[in-house]
């Protein structure tokens, strides 16, 4: 069985991207430049990671992701709302 985590460091949730292939992308038609979210094709509108942090702080958003799995490149990750600021 997985173990999750939530992180709002920049460094653990690039690498934690990176990993699996993904990128910082921007959602389309979104009211406001801060949403953002990872994506694992080359379709969407790619940004920069210094973008896709601004869009975290911003909207004080976390990475949940998965730390321990039976398959390492598991993709399971979800942008979340913050209660506080932890990074």
């Amino acid at each position: 069985m997985g173990r999750f985590g939530t992180t709002t460091d920049y460094s653990r949730i690039r690498h934690w991207i990176e990993a699996r292939g993904g990128h910082p992308a921007r959602i389309e038609n979104a009211p406001d430049s801060e949403t953002v979210r990872v994506d694992f094709s080359s379709e969407p509108e790619e940004i920069s990671w210094d973008e896709f942090f601004q869009g975290l702080d911003d909207s004080r958003l976390a990475f949940l992701h998965r730390t321990k799995a039976e398959d390492d490149v598991a993709r399971f990750g979800k942008i979340l709302r913050c209660k506080r600021r932890h990074h």
